[in-house]
């Protein structure tokens, strides 16, 4: 495994508020960092997005599932763990996802894919409780 996705995943299975300064170890200055919800241009504003999101959450952890790599690029498997007092009634959420990344010394785009329904809409009381039932209907 490269170094550059070595450290990312190094990172991300530690991932807190005290870990944040690494991401600039990480990622690239002009780094684009896009998932369903955000586009992130440059390290700069990627780390206030983080300090954001655990000043949000109560817990939040990456588990590594899979990493494919190849000439400069990367997928990664992984799953979130996370627990936001107004999601899902303050108990913990579970998200797939995967990551596309391109690097050289450096991550200088990553790009997120996961359900953004199952991370936030669902675990809305009222909102959750229709979707999961459209859902069902659906698979029916």
């Amino acid at each position: 495994m490269s170094p550059a996705l070595s450290a990312f995943c190094r990172l991300y299975r530690r991932l807190s508020p005290a870990e944040l300064q690494g991401l600039r170890h990480v990622y690239s200055k002009d780094v684009l960092f896009a998932d369903p919800a955000h586009d992130i241009r440059g390290i700069e504003s990627l780390v206030a997005y983080f300090e954001g999101l655990f000043t949000r959450v109560q817990q939040c952890r990456f588990d590594i599932i899979q990493v494919m790599e190849q000439d400069g690029e990367a997928y990664v498997r992984w799953e979130m763990h996370f627990v936001h007092p107004r999601l899902n009634g303050g108990r913990p959420v579970t998200v797939p996802g995967v990551s596309h990344l391109c690097f050289a010394d450096s991550i200088y785009y990553h790009r997120d894919f996961f359900d953004l329904g199952a991370m936030l809409y669902e675990q809305l009381p009222l909102l959750g409780k229709g979707i999961r039932a459209l859902k069902r209907r659906l698979n029916s």
